[in-house]
């Protein structure tokens, strides 16, 4: 018996401003197994329906709580199997929440809250309802940083001792936000955006490398949060150290304010037997060094028999053919998806573990104390 399309819904993304809604429809669409189908796609409620008219969604709504409400009333077999949200940070709480009170599976952008009380509460619905949820730490999904996860598991660097992860770009290095480019406008606004700015945007993405990668997350940190362009109310620039949970060490580096660079983002994660090494800029390769030993270099390709059964289902490719954004954006739906079959009862391959709830927690609360640690001037902040 053929299985479904699994119907999704989307809050937020369709206004001619918003990034992340075409890389989410793009990505949901790839694998040709799930299917637009509800969106509360903008603020106004008539231009929300015109919007899900326009990109072809199934049912349109005015907002995303009658969404929920109304998709949660639906026989199973007609409503939404998940929600995917890409607004501003300060909208994502209250549709992730309604949609796991209900059962419905959330794939929500990060950082998941505004504020670590907030992500907690989600958590405790999320847990409640047994909810599948995914946070949109995209470059969890590319298979080489899933391989070097999976590497780290297995021994092949030892224990870990050091962990460098980096996330530099410049498009904030002006006053941007002055010119209405409005998504650097909420970016830089607490209110939206909450108490970091890079910090959240992008130094997350880095710190989930140490937790999803090297499996280890942050004790207590040290941190210098900087706003460098004059009146800029958050930070444009993040720079934390910290001391792990296996007594290793990381430095996190995030900036917005770094000339020419382009979300290039990586790791770097040294064990007692050698050490792992990413980067988007070389994203189809994954760098492990031996001691004494030739450089080992592992190539992305579906035929390579170096990526375990767990990995194999989310490349789609052979080598040569280079898979990047939008792909690893897919593989997160992907994971939600099959997690949602699974609980259908249908015979699927087992979801990696890309970043869920408790991810997402652990996020904030990495923020919440690099940001108390800035404004005591670096001082150890205990990381709850």
């Amino acid at each position: 018996m053929s299985q479904r399309k699994l119907r999704v819904g989307m809050v937020g993304g369709g206004g001619p401003a918003n990034f992340f809604g075409g890389p989410h429809r793009r990505a949901i669409l790839m694998d040709n197994t799930a299917e637009l189908t509800a969106g509360a796609l903008r603020s106004n409620p008539e231009e929300s329906i015109a919007s899900a008219k326009d990109l072809h969604f199934t049912r349109g709504y005015g907002d995303w709580k009658g969404m929920v409400e109304a998709e949660a009333k639906l026989a199973i077999g007609d409503r939404i199997d998940y929600v995917t949200i890409v607004t501003p940070n300060d909208a994502h709480f209250g549709p992730a929440d309604l949609a796991a009170a209900h059962g419905i599976g959330v794939l929500c952008e990060k950082p998941l809250t505004t504020t670590l009380d907030e992500a907690r509460r989600l958590q405790k619905t999320v847990e409640a309802t047994g909810t599948p949820f995914v946070v949109a730490y995209t470059y969890t999904g590319f298979p080489m940083v899933m391989l070097a996860k999976t590497l780290v598991a297995d021994g092949a660097i030892g224990e870990v001792r050091k962990v460098e992860a980096w996330y530099p770009q410049g498009w904030l290095a002006n006053n941007l936000e002055q010119s209405g480019q409005k998504q650097a406008a909420w970016r830089v606004n607490p209110l939206k955006a909450g108490a970091s700015g890079c910090g959240g945007d992008i130094g997350t993405h880095a710190y989930e490398f140490v937790r999803f990668v090297a499996g280890v997350g942050a004790t207590r940190v040290q941190a210098r949060l900087k706003s460098f362009v004059a009146g800029r109310a958050l930070d444009d620039d993040f720079t934390a150290f910290a001391e792990l949970e296996n007594g290793g060490i990381a430095t996190i580096a995030a900036s917005q304010i770094t000339i020419g660079l382009q979300n290039d983002n990586g790791f770097r994660i040294a064990g007692t037997k050698g050490t792992l090494e990413w980067s988007i800029t070389d994203h189809n390769n994954l760098k492990h060094y031996q001691g004494g030993q030739p450089l080992k270099i592992y190539r992305l390709g579906a035929e390579y028999d170096y990526f375990p059964a767990s990995i194999k289902p989310y490349i789609r490719v052979p080598s040569g053919h280079p898979e990047g954004f939008h792909e690893a954006l897919a593989n997160l739906h992907l994971t939600l998806q099959l997690t949602i079959r699974t609980k259908l009862g249908e015979q699927v391959p087992t979801p990696f573990a890309h970043p869920g709830i408790a991810d997402g927690v652990a996020g904030m609360a990495f923020i919440e104390a690099a940001v108390a640690s800035s404004k005591a001037e670096g001082e150890w902040t205990k990381v709850g």
